[in-house]
């Protein structure tokens, strides 16, 4: 099982990058329409009447040339649904990774980095497809979201890999299942939002005028707007589920440890997450503060979560090490 698992990771990076390739010919080929006519004037005087004489009237406003979709915005949306597709397959071939790694290591398969990241990315890419299915104008977003798929699962292929081992002593107990399986969840969702926050920066930027790098990334994207709301969306729903996992781990830490918090490095850097988590909603909520600031808040959230995820288990020693690559 362990790997079966292994490979059907492989596979799930290969399909991803396939979807990510999709993602992008639509992304170059989108929105490009042929004029079939030069439009004519709106209105014209005609003459009306025996020789020429009598009344001028209106003319009814001529109708518009009929704007058609070219070969090259067709080749787009099949692009776009061949991504959607290929997207759909990887995530099937994710999920089945993480269930034989479960299977062979007769656990959760969360209990180390390389398997804490697998289900991350699998949560993600499920929400993605649900989004997907609710906001298919959306589509687009795809590229962003597999190309962090490829390479986040790519890393962990080639940095975090352990081969599969029992649970530590100090893993095995209920709070296990409750604390972990939470923090997955809120960690995956808050790695989709990131992509829509992201790309929000960018196009509203393109919308302001900015013609300059990153910004021409965005011509192609929906409008800011939506990808705001999408944001806001995505991190008030993960919220409360990460407050509850935070406090999850408080009451593990009690039972196991005999203190409820510790200022560990890992308790240290959770905290400094929600906290920056909270001030972006409170942002969000501020009619004063801008969106874009509100945003660049979102982003930096994010950026804390690696920071305790990758750079707490790779440069500090804590109670929470064993997390670790081994």
């Amino acid at each position: 099982m362990s790997a079966l698992s292994d490979q059907l990771v492989t596979f799930a990076i290969l399909a991803y990058l396939v979807a990510m390739i999709s993602h992008a010919v639509e992304y170059a080929l989108g929105n490009v329409r042929a004029v079939s006519a030069r439009p004519a004037p709106a209105r014209e005087l005609v003459g009306a009447g025996v020789g020429g004489s009598g009344g001028i009237v209106e003319a009814p406003p001529a109708v518009p040339a009929e704007t058609r979709p070219s070969r090259s915005a067709a080749r787009a949306r099949i692009a776009g649904r061949i991504a959607a597709w290929v997207t759909v397959l990887a995530a099937a071939l994710h999920l089945g990774a993480v269930v034989t790694r479960g299977i062979a290591a007769e656990r959760m398969p969360w209990g180390n980095m390389y398997e804490f990241v697998l289900t991350v990315t699998l949560i993600g890419a499920t929400a993605w497809l649900v989004v997907l299915w609710k906001q298919p104008a959306l589509r687009r977003l795809g590229l962003f979201l597999t190309l962090v798929m490829v390479l986040l699962l790519a890393f962990a292929e080639l940095k975090l890999y352990v081969q599969v081992v029992p649970l530590m002593p100090a893993l095995r107990s209920y709070w296990f299942i409750i604390h972990v399986s939470t923090i997955i969840f809120a960690s995956g969702i808050f790695l989709l939002g990131v992509v829509p926050a992201a790309a929000y920066l960018m196009r509203a930027g393109w919308e302001q005028g900015r013609r300059s790098f990153p910004y021409t990334l965005a011509r192609r994207l929906p409008a800011a707007a939506g990808l705001e709301r999408l944001t806001f969306a995505l991190h008030a729903f993960a919220f409360p589920i990460f407050t509850f996992a935070v406090i999850a781990g408080a009451i593990w830490a009690e039972a196991a440890w005999g203190r409820a918090w510790g200022w560990d490095p890992k308790e240290t850097w959770a905290f400094i997450s929600w906290v920056v988590y909270a001030g972006y909603l409170h942002a969000r909520a501020t009619p004063s503060i801008k969106r874009n600031v509100a945003t660049w808040i979102a982003v930096v959230g994010f950026l804390t979560m690696l920071m305790n995820l990758f750079g707490v288990n790779f440069f500090f020693t804590g109670l929470h090490s064993y997390a670790g690559v081994n």
